[in-house]
């Protein structure tokens, strides 16, 4: 299957992995793609910083970091409107059970890469970013890139995913 090739030299990465010879494998693969921006943390409060301070295009995280775990991570970006809460953010984690692909994706993020991860495979993570972007949501115990990759157009109830000011008060 052929790949498109996309010019990612102008885009910024940062990369958050408490591992620093899994940072350097995912930092040369961005370099490989032509990636010349990518920023490296070894750990979640300091992306975050980094977040709030650069105009950051893409992260990449790791599930298992310490002492702020991934999904703990995602959720804070999320929340964090002084960064850049719509940034996409690709976990790679060699957590691959549906209950904990799920637990990430609830997370807010937008893209799940199982790790051993291949170049290939992170390549097509970016393609898809890029070529399939979702919807954002904002909903009461959500908020992250639509969940929902395929549309089902026979469906014919209310809209829940949208959080209502009547839904805003009784949550309160």
């Amino acid at each position: 299957m052929l790949m498109p090739n996309y010019n990612l030299s102008r885009i910024t990465v940062l990369v958050v992995d408490s591992n620093r010879h899994m940072r350097t494998l995912v930092t040369e693969i961005l370099k490989g793609f032509g990636a010349s921006n990518v920023i490296d943390c070894s750990e979640g409060a300091d992306a975050l910083a980094e977040l709030r301070a650069n105009k950051v295009d893409l992260v990449i995280c790791d599930w298992g970091m310490e002492p702020m775990d991934g999904c703990t991570f995602t959720k804070a970006v999320r929340a964090d409107e002084s960064s850049n809460p719509y940034v996409p953010i690709i976990m790679i984690s060699g957590r691959t059970e549906a209950a904990s692909v799920m637990q990430a994706r609830d997370s807010g993020i937008t893209e799940f890469l199982a790790k051993p991860m291949s170049a290939t495979a992170l390549y097509r993570r970016i393609a898809s970013i890029i070529e399939g972007p979702r919807p954002f949501v904002r909903a009461e115990g959500f908020v992250g890139p639509e969940r929902r990759r395929r549309k089902v157009s026979t469906y014919e109830g209310p809209d829940r995913r949208t959080l209502t000011p009547a839904r805003a008060s009784a949550a309160t």
